[in-house]
């Protein structure tokens, strides 16, 4: 009877124990979820609040920012209007791009006014109160600038305007200075609401508050206001200019809405996304581990295949010396396998006995740390059957992942082929300079056979007129005749020593004698040459040649060669009877261009040139003769050798001219070349 009570109490004792376990449990998550609701709220809140301080700070820094900027607008305007006059008109623009600013004047050191301009914005801004009851704040940011040497501001005061409005003002003093002078000073009023609507970020104020106000807290400018009866987060900073300080309010409603559902959906999400991370970062760490191995085992794979491809040898060595790698090239090089040249040292064993000692100090010198130019360096090196090859060496230091040197990294190339090709090379450029001294003398030949035509022939011409005076015995012979014949003959020899010299010079390439020579003595030195050729095709020469015309720089013998044998192709180009007698003239004219207005490089004034031209009048060139005229070996005539032209060219752009032709209306062609002025 006694047994029941007392079987049921400790029944009853672990009951009560175990709720009072899942009760404290309960609790605990309890506390746990109001302290995560009361964290999250406390970091929500702290969140918006520090959002909201940058954002505020932000603000002022723009405003700042702005008015340094209108700073340095108002700094130009004395720049652009520096009397009284044309001051009014750049500040009215100025005010009407600027609607926070209501007042610009130009005052005086002593802050005389002397031209102000009110915003058009604002009619009726001194209909209340005169201009002058603000002058104690401007005297005072005027003080303040010059101090500072720059702008200053006052502080802020209520304007009343008529019909029981007002404006919360600020000034700001700029003195004005032209060439280190002080010439007054610029003062602007600034309309605080002005400032909050036109000097901030319309974005960032989208649905905020935000005023001027006093250190306690009464508002002294209002832009916007939080439209919302619930609690407001306010932000409050600080707006330094130079003078005044002041204090920027930002208000912005609290966003949280249903808190507690909000962060216990939030707190249970977060923690699910993390797990369902965490296995998706496992699955892709793991993926890119069997990528990173696949990439590995192809670069691996690729490495070995570009090594085994090479046909440059590959060396690594360690520190101490010992070949730790080798590739096919390098083994099949020196005629070792890898086997037997991986761990070998030093001397190595392809490595000439003769020169061991030589290398092994350039190794020393290596090892020490001393290091041969990346540009590589010659060697010799001998292979398993005794021949030798030489090799060029381009090493560079071996670097692991820590940035260590473990060793060098070497790259042998064989140079046996390159040395072949080298004296393949050299001897076919000595077969070259021999023929190239062969084709010199046959060039030398050929001009020397052109140009001693024309002083041989007249030689020739002035012999047969000499004997035709001493066989005719009708007659007695004149002696001055005589004389003169003979020395016509010596003169053209002498012209042909010349040439010969000259066309010497000319196929040597020397330098030639240039001296200054005058046009009207290069046309008299070939005049009785062309006389002789003239007569006997009956033409006639017209020569044309200013009376003043400056000297030349040239090699005379050679510009006359040049000029004789224009001349001679220009009498052949009027056969006998065509053109009529008349018509059959051979013009050589000199002149000077006019030139063009300049100076040349360096400061030097530009080169003059003297113009020669040789007028025919033949039948003129055809198309295909014109596009082959300077063409060495092309020639119209059955005894021509095809050089004349292609000679003349050359001598002409040795001396820095150019021979050029054209047609010379209605019939015959004119071929020019110029030469420098002396």
């Amino acid at each position: 009877m006694n047994t029941q009570p007392v079987a049921t109490a400790p029944r009853h004792s672990l009951r009560s124990r175990r709720w009072l376990l899942w009760g404290a449990l309960l609790l605990l998550v309890g506390l746990l979820l109001g302290v995560l609701v009361f964290l999250a709220a406390e970091y929500e809140e702290g969140r918006d609040q520090a959002t909201l301080e940058h954002d505020a700070a932000q603000v002022a820094s723009d405003i700042r920012s702005e008015l340094f900027r209108n700073v340095q607008t108002l700094q130009s305007l004395h720049s652009v209007a520096p009397t009284d006059g044309s001051w009014a008109a750049p500040a009215a623009e100025l005010l009407g791009t600027h609607r926070e600013m209501v007042r610009l004047e130009w005052r005086s050191n002593s802050l005389a006014l002397r031209a102000h301009r009110d915003t058009p914005y604002l009619a009726n801004l001194t209909d209340y109160l005169n201009r002058e009851q603000a002058l104690p704040d401007v005297r005072q940011a005027c003080d303040n600038a010059k101090r500072l040497s720059g702008p200053a501001f006052s502080p802020s005061y209520f304007w009343p305007v008529s019909g029981g409005q007002g404006l919360e003002l600020m000034e700001m003093c700029l003195p004005v200075v032209r060439s280190g002078v002080a010439n007054g000073f610029l003062i602007v009023t600034y309309s605080l609401p002005g400032l909050l609507s036109e000097l901030t970020n319309k974005t960032l104020l989208r649905g905020r508050g935000l005023s001027f106000i006093e250190p306690d807290g009464t508002r002294l400018a209002l832009h916007s206001t939080v439209n919302n009866n619930r609690s407001t987060l306010q932000a409050n900073t600080l707006l330094d200019l130079p003078g005044h300080t002041f204090m920027l309010r930002m208000e912005s409603p609290r966003q949280a809405v249903g808190l507690f559902p909000n962060v216990l959906s939030a707190v249970v999400t977060a923690l699910s996304l993390a797990l369902l991370a965490v296995l998706a970062l496992l699955g892709r760490d793991m993926r890119r581990r069997q990528r990173a191995e696949l990439d590995v085992a192809n670069a691996l794979a690729f490495r070995k295949a570009m090594e085994n491809s090479l046909v440059t040898g590959l060396r690594a060595r360690g520190m101490d010396g010992r070949v730790t790698y080798v590739n096919p090239a390098f083994c099949q090089m020196v005629g070792y396998s890898a086997e037997q040249l991986i761990g070998t040292g030093l001397p190595a064993p392809w490595w000439p006995p003769e020169l061991i000692d030589e290398y092994q100090q350039r190794q020393a010198v290596r090892l020490a740390g001393q290091t041969l130019p990346r540009e590589g360096y010659e060697s010799m090196f001998q292979r398993s059957d005794g021949t030798r090859f030489p090799v060029l060496i381009i090493e560079a230091p071996l670097i692991d992942a820590q940035g260590v040197q473990t060793g060098y990294m070497s790259a042998i190339i064989d140079l046996t082929e390159q040395r072949r090709v080298e004296d393949i090379n050299r001897a076919s450029q000595d077969r070259l300079q021999a023929t190239a001294r062969l084709a010199t003398v046959g060039e030398m030949a050929s001009l020397l056979s052109h140009e001693l035509n024309q002083p041989l022939a007249a030689i020739a011409s002035y012999a047969t007129g000499t004997l035709n005076l001493l066989g005719d015995n009708t007659q007695a012979l004149p002696h001055e005749d005589l004389q003169l014949a003979m020395r016509r003959i010596s003169e053209q020899a002498e012209r042909a020593g010349r040439v010969i010299k000259s066309v010497a010079d000319f196929v040597r390439r020397r330098e030639q004698v240039r001296e200054a020579v005058a046009p009207q003595s290069l046309i008299d030195a070939i005049s009785p040459l062309l006389g002789l050729q003239a007569k006997k095709q009956r033409i006639r020469v017209h020569i044309d040649i200013p009376p003043v015309i400056p000297l030349v720089l040239c090699d005379r013998t050679m510009i006359e060669q040049v000029l004789l044998n224009l001349a001679r192709n220009g009498m052949q180009a009027m056969p006998d009877g065509d053109p009529p007698a008349p018509e059959r003239v051979l013009t050589l004219s000199v002149s000077q261009p006019r030139l063009q207005s300049g100076v040349s490089m360096g400061g030097q004034a530009q080169k003059s040139w003297v113009e020669f031209k040789v007028i025919d009048r033949g039948h003129g060139l055809s198309a295909d003769v014109q596009a082959k005229l300077f063409t060495p070996f092309f020639t119209t005539k059955t005894e021509g050798m095809g050089l004349g032209l292609s000679l003349c060219r050359t001598v002409i752009e040795q001396h820095g001219g150019a021979l050029t032709f054209e047609p010379h209306p209605p019939r015959g062609t004119v071929f020019r070349f110029t030469l420098p002025v002396a």
